[in-house]
């Protein structure tokens, strides 16, 4: 029974409609004192912290019909999600109505990590090891490609006249270049989180969880390192360990994809900015997280490193380029 007294307090009669609907028939919830809190974080969706008997036992994320726009597949995702949960890296679904836009995950008891717990070389151990389970899981039930996604953005944002940062559109051969070289070596896919912010990483003091799999999708290993480490913004050796880490050997040629990965990740996701700067309705300055992003991705396209990176990918592993 949900205790809509307690909870209508915070939340919309549509919320508590929508929440309602998602837990009913949960049968380890039958009997219980359910209650809704609004949670901080996220920028697409709306997250409640579930309880019963006010005992915190599940996760619920009421996402926005908006969100068509950023190519986000909730069935996909529900998929996937319980994918990962099967790989043992995720929690485990507990009901998903991707009609209504609603899901609801076991609650995990554990530490939200921070960028700075990314900047340490034994927790991005953890963090590739936890990749490596995932990425050797379940196939998911989608695709993702930055540079698919990219275009489909780029689309939306001309047909829509959303805002286009300065130079945008030059970089667009340079682009090209990279898919080409990128393609020449190309290990395949995996599964893949695809957003893997500090935010979306849980410990619970004895392993890591990955949370949050809007953009998850079947993607090669390395866009998934060369994220973490852009979304962090940390410095390069970082991005070496996390691909020592990952692969079991240091490899120029790895590092060089991942970079040229995160490079597409700067760019690609400056247009997600650009298109929830004009339909979001949440209280975040949306184009300058973009900016900021775009500023480096612009950066690195300039930079005479560009020309080195295009040659490191395509060039094949040598002992001498894996030896530690």
């Amino acid at each position: 029974m949900t205790d809509r007294r307690e909870s209508a307090a915070t939340l919309p009669g549509r919320d508590l409609d929508v929440l309602d609907a998602a837990v009913a028939g949960i049968p380890e919830f039958a009997g219980r004192k359910l209650t809704f809190e609004p949670m901080s974080g996220g920028l697409t969706n709306r997250i409640f912290q579930v309880s019963a008997d006010s005992t915190p036992v599940a996760v619920a994320r009421v996402s926005s019909r908006k969100s068509s726009l950023l190519a986000i597949d909730r069935e996909a995702e529900m998929r996937n999600a319980e994918a990962a949960a099967h790989a043992g890296v995720g929690p485990r679904v507990l009901a998903a109505r991707p009609d209504i836009g609603i899901s609801l995950v076991e609650w995990i008891d554990g530490r939200t990590f921070e960028t700075h717990d990314l900047d340490d070389e034994r927790q991005l151990k953890r963090v590739a090891a936890q990749c490596r389970q995932l990425h050797a899981g379940p196939r998911f039930a989608n695709d993702f490609d930055m540079f698919t996604v990219q275009r489909g953005y780029l689309s939306v944002v001309r047909e829509r006249g959303f805002r286009l940062p300065d130079r945008y559109l030059e970089f667009m051969p340079q682009v090209d270049v990279m898919r080409a070289a990128l393609a020449v070596l190309a290990d395949g896919t995996v599964p893949c989180h695809n957003d893997l912010l500090a935010a979306n990483i849980l410990d619970d003091g004895a392993r890591l969880w990955f949370i949050d799999y809007e953009y998850s999708g079947n993607n090669d290993a390395c866009f998934e390192l060369g994220n973490i480490w852009s979304e962090a913004t940390l410095p390069l050796d970082r991005l070496e360990h996390l691909v020592a880490a990952y692969y079991g050997l240091a490899s120029r040629a790895k590092v060089a994809r991942a970079r040229l990965l995160a490079l597409m990740s700067k760019y690609g996701w400056t247009l997600w900015a650009s298109i929830q700067d004009a339909v979001s309705d949440a209280d975040f300055d949306f184009w300058s997280w973009g900016l900021e992003k775009y500023d480096r991705a612009v950066a690195e396209f300039d930079s005479p490193e560009f020309a080195a990176l295009i040659n490191d990918v395509q060039q094949p592993e040598t002992t001498r380029e894996l030896a530690k």
